[in-house]
């Protein structure tokens, strides 16, 4: 998401990343794939165990169905370039030169307003055919609600503020970096909190890695 973000910001608003900031950004996809288990520890420090990581993890390619690829590698690839798409056209429309913006360009609370809106207008929409729908119909909208559910609506909205002005001011490609500690706290805060089976609060060495990984990632992009 984050790549295909700073290519559509170089195809639309020109912004152009430097060579150290490519090579940032392809160090976040491979922290990623560390923290999932995709790339082998193995295998990327190049032990003892390299030709074996790698062996196995060949293996697991060759036994994917076709059906992994069609419903499950092909869909997070377009809706990723499809995410990377729309954070440049937003990004161009937050920074434009004309605009009632602070800095030019739309202001970004009323921007997350109207993306608000049209969230409701699509949302409502699909209540019609889905089970929410059904459910709402037979127990009312209110239904199971207590005062917690009102946590994730707040959180959600004020979110929402943040991300655009994240966008105007930093940029859809720092927003993914962004987006990416939050998730990576997320995971410690959860690790903390909830034990295992054993009622360990265990941490891979996966995480730990990645996480290194990802921290470098952001320090050469902002450096450079």
């Amino acid at each position: 998401k984050t790549l295909s973000a700073a290519l559509c910001c170089w195809l639309i608003i020109g912004r152009k990343q430097s060579k150290a900031q490519i090579f940032a950004l392809f160090l976040l996809l491979l922290s990623a794939l560390v923290i999932e288990k995709i790339v082998r520890l193995d295998a990327l420090l190049g032990g003892n165990g390299g030709g074996d990581a790698t062996s196995a993890a060949s293996e697991s390619l060759t036994a994917m169905e076709p059906r992994h690829f069609t419903h499950g590698v092909v869909p997070i690839l377009v809706a990723s370039g499809i995410s990377g798409l729309a954070g440049a056209i937003t990004q161009k429309n937050l920074q434009s030169a004309t605009g009632c913006g602070k800095l030019g360009g739309k202001n970004a609370v009323l921007f997350s307003a109207e993306l608000c809106v049209a969230s409701l207008i699509m949302l409502g929409g699909s209540l019609a055919v889905n089970s929410d729908g059904k459910c709402i119909q037979e127990k009312g909208f209110f239904a199971d609600w207590t005062p917690f559910t009102f946590i994730p609506i707040l959180t959600n909205a004020l979110g929402g503020i943040f991300v655009g002005l994240v966008t105007k001011y930093a940029g859809s490609v720092r927003k993914g970096f962004a987006l990416i500690f939050g998730l990576m706290v997320s995971g410690l805060i959860q690790a903390v909190t909830e034990p295992t089976n054993d009622g360990t609060f265990a941490i891979s060495k996966e995480e730990i890695i990645g996480g290194c990984l990802a921290s470098i990632s952001l320090w050469l992009h902002v450096t450079n």
